[in-house]
């Protein structure tokens, strides 16, 4: 079994999904609604800047590890759910599992904020 680095999964985060309600009038709007909380590992990987409608925005990726939940858990992280923490927003992309064990899954996310 080979060692990475050791995983301190010490912040805890809130699993968010966006929901769907019904507005009344034949349409609906977006919600995020919280699925549980999760003891992370959070690692900045790259970031870099964009101009988004006129607006300049940090785009900062993350690898987040957390420990895993069988498939189809509500406590298993998905692509476009996200992470919470406080005010930051921490948008899942892609979720794979980190160890041959499965043990631990490594998402990658993206937080963004207007500067």
């Amino acid at each position: 079994m080979s060692r990475t680095s050791p995983r301190r999964l010490n912040r805890q985060l809130t699993l968010s999904a966006v929901r769907q309600i019904a507005d009344g009038a034949g349409g609906y709007h977006e919600s995020w609604a919280p699925l549980g909380t999760l003891w992370a590992d959070l690692r900045a990987l790259s970031g870099r800047t964009s101009a988004q409608s006129g607006t300049a925005t940090s785009l900062q990726r993350y690898r987040i590890t957390v420990r895993a939940a069988p498939v189809g858990s509500a406590e298993r992280p998905l692509p476009d759910q996200r992470f919470e923490d406080g005010t930051r927003r921490f948008l899942i992309q892609s979720v794979a599992e980190t160890d041959s064990d499965g043990r631990f899954l490594t998402c990658f996310a993206v937080e963004e904020v207007a500067i």
